[in-house]
This record gives C-alpha cells, structure tokens and sequence, in this order.
C-alpha cells in the first residue's frame, strides 16, 4: 500500500510539473528609449560605437559651480588601479609643468577627516569616478539647463 501512494505521490508530482507553463518574461519597456534606443532587452542588441575624443586643448566650459573638469583627451586603455594611476604621470604636482597639464586640486590631497596628506587621498585615487571625457555624444534627452550666470 505504501508502495502504491508512494507511486502516486510521484505521479501527481511529475504531471503537475509537465503541466506547469513557462514563466511569461514581459520586455516591454513602456516607449522609453535608453542607450539601446527601443531595442528589446531579451535580444543581443549590437554595441554602440564608440564616441569621438575631442581634441586636447579644447576644452568645454564648466556648465555649474564645483563641476568636476572634463577630460579632453582620450583615455582608451588608461590603466587605473590600486598600484597604477596613469592620469598622475601627467597631473601629479611632480609632473605637471614638465607635460604642460593641469595640475591636481589640492582637494585631491585631504582625507575624509579634512587632513592633508603627502599623496593622493584614496577617496580621490580613481580620477573617473568624477572626470569623464568630452566626446560628440549627443544627449539622449532634450533639456533646458543653463549655466549659472557666473560661469560664463
């Protein structure tokens, strides 16, 4: 008897199972357009191309007070860890004047306790947290930001 409700059991199990549907995945995105445009987030969609470096010396304006600068150069394979900055063989006060780049803010140098350090703090090591490069990215939404007046 035990045999047979056992027998059972597992019947009914593999039938629920084989009866039970697929999740349905909805990739619907309600219109809105990202980086992918409209394509459907289930399929492999081709990368975008890769954004024109503007060239060195032609710098945008800061667009908001404490705008972290913009980078105007190509950084494409620019090493950036924990034993390796390469933005510092450029920007370190060591450096500057001999590439004839900005230095680094001393506000690089204070520690979170507000602290002055011989070296780059750690919170401030890893320059593309806040520098981002200028390329020919066209925005991807329409806006109507203004600078403030001071900046122009």
């Amino acid at each position: 008897m035990k045999k047979l409700i056992g027998a059972m059991l597992a019947c009914l199990m593999a039938g629920s199972l084989m009866a039970a549907e697929a999740p349905q995945i909805t990739t619907d995105n309600g219109g809105v357009k990202s980086l992918r445009n409209s394509a459907d987030l289930a399929i492999e969609a081709p990368a975008a191309q890769m954004k024109n470096f503007r060239k060195d010396g032609d710098l945008y304006t800061r667009q908001y007070m404490h705008q972290p600068p913009l980078i105007p150069h190509d950084i494409r394979n620019y090493e950036i860890d924990q034993k390796v900055n390469k933005c510092l063989a450029c920007h370190s006060f060591k450096n500057a004047t001999a590439m004839k780049a900005p230095k680094i803010s001393p506000t690089h140098f204070e520690s979170r306790d507000g602290l002055t350090l011989g070296e780059v703090s750690p919170r401030r090591y890893f320059c593309l947290q806040c520098h981002v490069p200028q390329t020919d990215a066209k925005p991807l939404v329409g806006n109507t930001f203004k600078p403030v007046d001071a900046l122009n």
